[in-house]
């Protein structure tokens, strides 16, 4: 399939710039069986069942973006930390690249970090003068995306941020976790859906734009992921109850997928990282329902929707969406998408 397979059309007036309060956000809902239906997230108690898991990722947002001066004060440095390496160095993401060149030196206030390396593809790696992690809460700013024409203010770090938040190491939120407050997820529990979590800490490999014609020469980056041992049981026992598997976000179908894939078939506890490019035609062996935000054209999540549902169903409900005023992207509505029934499980080649 081709890259071009998946575009479509969004006005920029589209794009949601502000978050709607939690829970009250539109829903659509894909429901294979029916004609698609306009709802609200706070409906979930309702649109879910009893017998349901409705499985969430509980990374945290880390303020990763930084501001700093190259040594001498001749030129501001912008930093997005995408991952670390060990106690001092990180892998980043530097603006202005071209002036980012090994040995450069840039100053964060008492913090200063060092450029060592620099492949080919414009990926820096830092050498900080000391831990950076104990500076991020103070000179540290939530990485909003480019696409929120705004700089990040005091409620965004407690909005761009899940309820259920534990474990840090993202540079970007799992979007769908963010629609849910703590009343809504009690309300599901009510009801009698069980919740659990996972963890994938979101890094260049949810949003790395696919720049290939074909979407088969996309390489995903390496994303970490890890399924507690009660996560695991709880998939055990709502399959062997009949109930469903609710993925809250793409980055949680990518992680309890991966897992499936390592253990032929069957959630076990662990840990590991992915490069899991789902596309149409991929056998899901775990997930049954799948929450999510509206995604970017041509984009990897796009593709993972679309291989969930059904490229031309979801694209015709992309249309509706845009044609009824719903809010795209991280700060936008929301689209519940269920299978009739689960695929075989068997792994994808």
């Amino acid at each position: 399939m081709l890259t071009r397979d998946f575009d479509y059309d969004l006005p920029a007036e589209s794009i949601a710039q502000q978050p709607a309060p939690r829970g009250e956000s539109r829903l659509l809902v894909m429901d294979s069986e029916g004609p698609d239906r306009h709802q609200h997230v706070r409906d979930l108690p309702r649109l879910l069942r009893a017998d349901d898991l409705l499985v969430l990722n509980d990374t945290r947002v880390i303020p990763a973006r930084l501001y700093g001066q190259r040594a001498g004060g001749n030129g501001k440095i912008e930093i997005l930390l995408t991952e670390k390496i060990n106690e001092h160095d990180w892998d980043a993401l530097v603006k202005p690249g071209r002036r980012a060149r090994p040995g450069t030196m840039i100053s964060f206030e008492e913090l200063s970090a060092e450029i060592i390396e620099k492949d080919p593809s414009g990926r820096h790696r830092l050498r900080f003068s000391e831990p950076v992690e104990p500076h991020l809460d103070r000179l540290g700013h939530v990485p909003l995306p480019p696409y929120i024409h705004r700089p990040d203010d005091t409620a965004d770090r407690e909005r761009y941020q899940t309820v259920y938040a534990r474990q840090p190491g993202a540079i970007a939120a799992p979007t769908a976790g963010l629609h849910f407050s703590e009343e809504l997820l009690g309300e599901i529990r009510a009801a009698g859906i069980e919740t659990a979590t996972v963890t994938l800490h979101v890094g260049l490999g949810t949003f790395k734009p696919v720049t290939a014609e074909r979407i088969a020469d996309h390489q995903m980056e390496r994303e970490r992921w890890e399924v507690p041992e009660e996560t695991a049981e709880a998939i055990r026992r709502t399959r062997a109850g009949g109930g469903r598997i609710v993925a809250v976000g793409t980055t949680v179908v990518r992680t309890l997928e991966s897992a499936a894939l390592a253990h032929g078939g069957e959630v076990t506890a662990g840990s590991g990282a992915t490069e899991l490019f789902i596309t149409p035609g991929f056998q899901f062996q775990v997930v049954d329902a799948l929450m999510t935000n509206f995604h970017l054209p041509q984009s990897t999540l796009l593709m993972l929707v679309s291989a969930f549902a059904g490229r031309e169903r979801v694209l015709a409900a992309y249309a509706e969406a845009v044609r009824e005023g719903y809010r795209f992207y991280s700060y936008g509505d929301a689209m519940l998408a269920l299978r009739a029934m689960r695929l075989a499980s068997t792994a994808a080649p």
